[in-house]
């Protein structure tokens, strides 16, 4: 059986908070864009994940931890879990997470676990932060750790979004260790409501500041999707990939030398 895991893009990304037990609280608002990895689970005689052919069971894969939560608690033949990346690693797109999540889906379909939504966003917590967002695949704003949602209505169909991933892979670790918490200065959840064309005057990535010292390339490609005419461009999650997104669908040639550019528009 096959899926399609998609990627996301955050709009906004307030780092508020360094808890105690080493987690940060966040508010930010995930959004789903169709930018695809392809997923491909069948029976087999051991339980393997592999990614274009490179054996990830010994490694600390996602979509192995994906299945070992539900044979937990369901009885479930050995698997092969077949990976086709499309989605950049270390981008903050969310590649990662979202195949894990699809495979729960994947694997709830396949065998008729009937686990609602809502089951699967509970397993897809233990997984990582962001999982659970890839359940229901729709806009959300996000605070906590990232994982507790507030539906909003937010629809970006009638625009073009355009992700350079400058092929600069950034840990979680590295990026959060370029931030301060801090209290944010605009209220994300009212700033999302304003017209796009406002957003660039209130809506902020903190990632940005420190990443954007770190790596210069960062700021250039952002002010490279303003001259080309984005009405709104950011760092997406904790990096290195940038989007913008237009009003009209461009020939951007002039982005190519930043790095791979990707066209996926808005689920």
């Amino acid at each position: 059986m096959i899926s399609f895991a998609n990627a996301k893009i955050n709009i906004g990304l307030h780092v508020t908070d360094k808890r105690e037990d080493g987690y940060h609280s966040i508010e930010t608002v995930f959004y789903p864009v169709k930018l695809y990895d392809v997923i491909e689970v069948f029976e087999s005689e051991n339980t393997k994940a592999k990614n274009f052919g490179i054996d990830l069971s010994s490694g600390d894969n996602l979509c192995l931890k994906a299945f070992e939560l539900l044979r937990k608690d369901f009885d479930l033949p050995n698997l092969q879990i077949n990976l086709l990346k499309s989605i950049p690693v270390g981008a903050g797109l969310g590649g990662g997470s979202s195949d894990a999540s699809h495979v729960l889906k994947l694997i709830n379909t396949e065998f008729s676990l009937d686990l609602s939504d809502e089951e699967l966003e509970k397993y897809a917590e233990k997984l990582g932060a962001d999982c659970p967002f890839f359940i229901k695949n729709k806009a959300v704003f996000a605070d906590g750790i990232g994982s507790t949602f507030h539906p909003i209505d937010l629809d970006l169909s009638d625009y073009y979004i355009v992700i350079v991933y400058p092929e600069i892979h950034i840990s979680t670790s590295e990026a959060y260790a370029n931030v301060i918490p801090m209290t944010p200065v605009a209220d994300l959840q009212r700033a999302i409501q304003l017209p796009i064309q406002e957003w660039k005057y209130h809506i902020v990535n903190d990632f940005e500041l420190g990443l954007f010292q770190k790596y210069p390339k960062l700021e250039n490609i952002k002010h490279a999707l303003y001259e080309q005419g984005a009405i709104y461009a950011s760092m997406t999650g904790s990096g290195s990939a940038l989007y913008g997104i237009f009003d009209n669908e461009l020939e951007l040639n002039d982005l190519e030398s930043f790095g791979k550019i990707f066209y996926p528009v808005a689920l």
